[in-house]
């Protein structure tokens, strides 16, 4: 059975058990990652770095493989995030984080929510700004997910973001050029529908909204596949040596959205086009409308 055959049979054997597949077998047999949560943190655990984990598992794969136009990976289609409104979608309500923070970290995590608990809140993107990443991972609304031999676009509809993964074999920006941005520069490579990404040149952000700060010096790793046809798993795991104790692990879930007559569009989505959605930080930390009307100042 050639390449493409084999994958067709995993991924329906998958669909069939109705389970979610570990990604594909590295060059050795084993699989990439393991299957199990406390696998995957321990594995986080025993690098120092996000791109020593990277280099691992590319070492793992054998370099990794270009894809061919006949054997490529369908993710067409209409995607949304599910799951629990934090970064980990698997955290309960009223638990502060699953991440293991740093104490200045932690204290201003839960400094944060007593405030958001009294209604004093600002969240990043109240000013239109991008979500950014690692965040980006955990927004809702409509996404889609575009992938050609060379690059993989992975789009949002939430402020109109793209992330651009180039799988072409080139390295990240070289560190005179390099400078903090929302969605980083990011790097990957290909071992048969598997995509493992390094992310890195990120701006200080939050995770999520009412989760963890990060600073500008968090890296991470990704791994996605599509374990069903309904179903793209993303293994996340983030470094952070200024607010993370240890790697943070956290697997996204997107679910293909039904669509079947074509109806449903992504969104020019942005709140700056409404001119009553001038956002103001207010002394006390939350915010305001500027100047709110619900009229044009022309009229």
């Amino acid at each position: 059975m050639n390449a493409h055959g084999n994958a067709l049979s995993w991924l329906t054997a998958c669909a069939l058990t109705l389970t979610a597949c570990s990604p594909e077998s590295d060059s050795s047999g084993e699989a990439l990652v393991p299957a199990d949560r406390e696998g995957k943190i321990a594995l986080g655990r025993e690098h120092a770095s996000a791109w020593q984990l990277y280099q691992e598992l590319l070492e793992r794969t054998g370099g990794g493989a270009p894809l061919e136009r006949d054997n490529m990976p369908d993710w067409t289609g209409l995607w949304t995030r599910v799951g629990n409104p934090f970064f980990d979608p698997e955290q309960d309500f009223g638990l502060l984080t699953t991440a293991n923070l740093r104490p200045e970290a932690r204290a201003e995590l839960e400094a944060r929510r007593e405030r958001s608990a009294q209604g004093i809140e600002y969240d990043p993107i109240s000013d239109c700004s991008p979500p950014g990443h690692p965040r980006w991972l955990a927004i809702p609304f409509l996404r889609e997910f575009i992938v050609t031999p060379q690059q993989v676009w992975l789009t949002s509809e939430t402020v109109n973001n793209i992330r651009r993964i180039y799988t072409d074999g080139r390295a990240h920006t070289a560190a005179a050029d390099a400078y903090p941005l929302w969605y980083g520069d990011s790097i990957g490579f290909w071992h048969g529908h598997t995509l493992v990404i390094h992310t890195s040149q990120l701006r200080e952000n939050v995770f999520h909204r009412n989760d963890p700060r990060h600073s500008a010096e968090i890296e991470t790793v990704e791994v996605w596949q599509k374990t069903d046809p309904e179903t793209i798993l993303v293994d996340v795991w983030s470094y952070d040596p200024v607010t993370l104790a240890e790697p943070w692990y956290v697997q996204q879930t997107y679910k293909l959205v039904p669509n079947e007559d074509g109806y449903l569009r992504i969104s020019y989505w942005h709140c700056a086009e409404n001119p009553n959605n001038v956002i103001e930080r207010t002394e006390e930390g939350s915010s305001t409308f500027e100047d709110f009307t619900f009229t044009d100042e022309d009229d």
